[in-house]
């Protein structure tokens, strides 16, 4: 695996719907580094963020979709997705605050 650092390892927070609820039960989602681990994940994100503490990471590989333009068929790039728990006397995550 590549040299990944703690602070390439979160690429992007995810936003939508789904994920804004979830945040109620202390769970954040972002997209993360391809090759990243599940422990790198946790230490990316409890460095990141100062007076977090992860209880649990759950991955999720995301192929890429298939897209044409004409008669030419290619595909997206592939992501990895990850959804982050925190314990129940963590801090809450900042960057999620008045979305």
């Amino acid at each position: 695996m590549a040299n990944v650092q703690y602070y390439d390892v979160i690429l992007k927070p995810v936003i939508t719907e789904k994920s804004m609820n979830a945040m109620g039960d202390k769970k954040y989602t972002f997209f993360v580094h391809p090759e990243a681990t599940k422990t790198q994940i946790k230490e990316a994100v409890e460095k990141m963020f100062e007076g977090t503490k992860v209880k649990s990471v759950n991955t999720m590989n995301i192929d890429g979709k298939k897209r044409r333009r004409g008669m030419t068929v290619g595909k997206t790039a592939k992501s990895k997705k990850a959804i982050v728990a925190l314990t129940e006397d963590s801090k809450d995550i900042e960057i999620f605050q008045g979305l």
